[in-house]
């Protein structure tokens, strides 16, 4: 049913989902619109699949076409994204809900964190799935000193933001 290439492609995206999802908590706010850029950016890998050398790992090259497909869509840019007709075949991936009864700690940062620029919500996700700062460089195209020196940056600015909220 499915070639080589689609089997290895569902496999590494169901193994690799929740970066899709965690992605989505950070640039959108309901349900539908969290299903609707997960449906995007699965389309996106999908189309770029076959061009996916493996000189860097699945999860990387994900999250830099993720973060890109979500940026490019929620920042209203020029440049638009062309979706595909949805192939059948990849209909059959195995979706699972992302659990959004999150802890009210976690709500607090994701609220403070969706305040932040595009490229800062990118580098703060990143850097909270433990992803070091080479990596974190090289999906971002920043210089790993500028990826040091802006999440610091980020840390003190988010830790006001979080003090302020606690006041309010």
């Amino acid at each position: 049913m499915y070639s080589n290439l689609e089997q290895e492609f569902v496999s590494l995206l169901e193994e690799n989902q929740n970066i899709l999802h965690k992605i989505c908590k950070l640039y959108t706010v309901d349900l539908a619109s969290h299903q609707d850029l997960f449906q995007e950016m699965v389309i996106q890998l999908w189309k770029s699949y076959p061009k996916f050398k493996g000189d860097s790992k699945f999860s990387t090259w994900a999250y830099r076409v993720s973060l890109n497909t979500a940026i490019s869509l929620y920042r209203g840019r020029k440049i638009k994204i062309t979706t595909v007709d949805w192939d059948n075949s990849l209909a059959n991936i195995r979706y699972e809900e992302y659990n959004t009864e999150e802890e009210e700690r976690l709500k607090s940062l994701y609220e403070a964190v969706r305040q932040l620029s595009d490229i800062d919500k990118a580098l703060v996700y990143m850097y909270l799935e433990d992803k070091d700062y080479s990596e974190i460089s090289e999906t971002l195209g920043i210089s790993e000193v500028n990826a040091r020196v802006k999440m610091n940056r980020i840390k003190t600015k988010l830790k006001n933001m979080l003090a302020k909220q606690k006041i309010a």
